[in-house]
Order: structure tokens, then C-alpha cells, then sequence
């Protein structure tokens, strides 16, 4: 038996037990973190440095970016060094920062999601009022909408989880189920009911963000509805190309990260948590450059000259 002040270090879930295949999830994780790198990176660089996409759309992108480099360069990271080195540990203190920095990452990203939702509503069913509900003084106040309840949100929700899941005896040993410190996770070493304050904080997080994920599926519906009378095939079959993957990312990032947090302990295994944790915390931040990218003309061309332009340096 030992509490949270006789812990020093947590371990972590072990990937696997032979040395080829940890050298095969070294490898793994090491390229989608450079996709993520380079895709977001680009991303971040050409909003920055092109002017013609200093709009609230390519401003949401850009903070979409910084959310996911943040929560993948938290995670990962850790989980390729002990890969790489044998090793399962992570200190009490790196669990608690890992918690906190993730959190914040994750709450804002998904803020932002349904921000950039209501952008995507603007500018398919009310094009025409684009740019005066999305003008330039509307675009400043969108930017410190974006700023107040995504950031700050997610600063308030990764202080209030750190704190309370920290605060908590642990009397289940130090080894975590899952590759890096997640809160579900450490709730299983505690060994009293205060416990059910972090419960309920979760409770009340899934409440607001159930509220948001409505208000991305109204959304979609409506935009869905805006696209059908579009008497363009071409052009419906544009629209739904864009905004069927930012769907499919978004239900993919919540559904996870849902079922991962709230699941009872009673289904829950090693190999479930691992599924359940990889799509929200390595795969949508690997994806969301790809997706929100793939069919925009104009960010594609920004990153083209971008890259054309740093090669000619050279």
C-alpha cells in the first residue's frame, strides 16, 4: 500500500515485450509525428506568411495546428523515448505536466472545432453574408471569441483535472495502463471515494461537450441541407467532399476520447484503452492537417510557394 506523497514515478504501459517490436512502435510513432510536424508546421507557416489568407476560416486552421502539435508533441515523445530506451518510467511530476499540457491541448482543439464549425455554416448557407457577419471587425471579434473559450477553456479545464486528479491518495501501486498519463488511468490507483469529485468534473466536461457536438451535428445538417440544392453535381460533390471528412475527424476525435473517459472500469483492458487513446491523441492530430487541406485551392497554393520558395534559397 502506498499513497500519492510515497510515489515518485509512474510506469507506464509497456508496448510490447521484444525488442524488435519496440523498435517497431519507436519507428511508428516517430513518422506520424513527423506527418504531424510537417503537416501542421506548413500549415502554421503559410497562414502566417500569406497575407491573402488572413481570414477567420485560415486563423481557426492555424490554431487547429497549434492545438495539435501541442497535444502530440505531449504524448508522444515520451512514449518513442521509452520505447527506444527500454524503459517504462515517467516521473510524478512529468505525469502531472503531461496531464495538464494534454488537457489544455484537447479542450481547446475541440473549442476551436466547433468554432470553425459555425465558420463552415457562415460560409455555405449564408455566403452572401460572409463577410458581413464574418467581416474584418467581426473577424477580430471571432479571433477573441477563439482565444477566450477555446484557450482559456482548456486552461480551466487542464487546471481544474490536474489538480483534482493530484490531489487524490493512490493506493493501487504506480503502473498505468496506457502509454501516456491520462486521468482515467490514474483515477484506478486511488483508493477513496473522493475519487467522485474527478468523476463528476468529467461529468459536467462531457455535458458541454455533447453540447458543442450538437451543435456541430445541427450545423452539418443544415449545411448538408444547403448543399443538396445546389443544382451543380460538381459543385455538391465538392461540398460534401470537404465537409464529409471534417465530420468523420470530429466524430472520430469525440467518440474516443468519450468512451475512453467514461467507460467503466469493468470493460476496461490494456488493449481496449490503447485502441481507444490512439485515434483522439496520435491519429486526428496526424490527420486534421491532411483533411482540413486537402480540397482548399488556396492553402495549397500558399504551401506550394512556400516550400518553392525555401527550396530556391537553398
Amino acid at each position: 500500500m502506498s499513497n500519492s506523497s510515497s510515489i515518485s514515478h509512474f510506469l507506464l504501459l509497456a508496448l510490447a515485450d521484444t525488442r524488435q517490436l519496440q523498435l517497431l512502435h519507436f519507428c511508428l510513432f516517430l513518422g506520424i509525428s513527423l506527418a504531424a510536424l510537417l503537416g501542421n508546421g506548413l500549415i502554421i507557416s503559410a497562414v502566417a506568411c500569406s497575407h491573402h489568407l488572413h481570414s477567420p476560416m485560415f486563423f481557426f486552421l492555424l490554431n487547429l495546428a497549434l492545438t495539435d502539435l501541442g497535444s502530440i508533441c505531449t504524448t508522444v515523445p515520451k512514449a518513442m523515448h521509452n520505447s527506444l530506451w527500454d524503459t517504462r518510467h515517467i516521473s510524478y511530476a512529468g505525469c502531472a505536466a503531461q496531464v495538464f499540457i494534454f488537457v489544455f491541448f484537447i479542450s481547446a482543439e475541440y473549442s476551436l472545432l466547433t468554432i470553425m464549425c459555425y465558420d463552415r455554416y457562415v460560409s455555405i448557407c449564408k455566403p452572401l453574408h460572409y463577410e458581413t457577419l464574418l467581416g474584418s471587425r467581426a473577424c477580430a471579434h471571432m479571433a477573441a471569441a477563439a482565444w477566450a473559450t477555446a484557450w482559456a477553456s482548456g486552461f480551466l479545464s487542464a487546471l481544474m483535472h490536474t489538480a483534482n486528479t493530484f490531489s487524490l491518495p493512490l493506493c493501487q501501486g504506480n503502473a498505468l495502463g496506457q502509454f501516456f498519463c491520462e486521468v482515467p488511468q490514474i483515477l484506478k490507483l486511488t483508493c477513496s471515494k473522493s475519487y467522485l469529485r474527478e468523476i463528476w468534473l468529467l461529468a459536467v466536461g462531457v455535458c458541454l461537450t455533447f453540447s458543442c457536438f450538437v451543435f456541430i451535428l445541427f450545423s452539418y445538417v443544415q449545411i448538408f441541407r444547403a448543399v443538396l440544392r445546389i443544382p451543380s453535381e460538381q459543385g455538391r460533390h465538392k461540398a460534401f467532399s470537404t465537409c464529409l471528412p471534417h465530420l468523420a475527424v470530429v466524430s472520430l476525435f469525440l467518440s474516443t476520447a468519450a468512451f475512453a473517459y467514461l467507460k467503466p472500469p469493468s470493460i476496461s483492458s490494456p488493449s481496449l484503452d490503447l485502441a481507444l487513446s490512439v485515434p483522439y491523441s496520435v491519429v486526428a492530430p496526424a490527420l486534421n492537417p491532411l483533411i482540413y487541406s486537402l480540397r482548399n485551392q488556396e492553402l495549397k497554393a500558399a504551401v506550394w510557394r512556400l516550400m518553392t520558395g525555401w527550396f530556391q534559397k537553398q
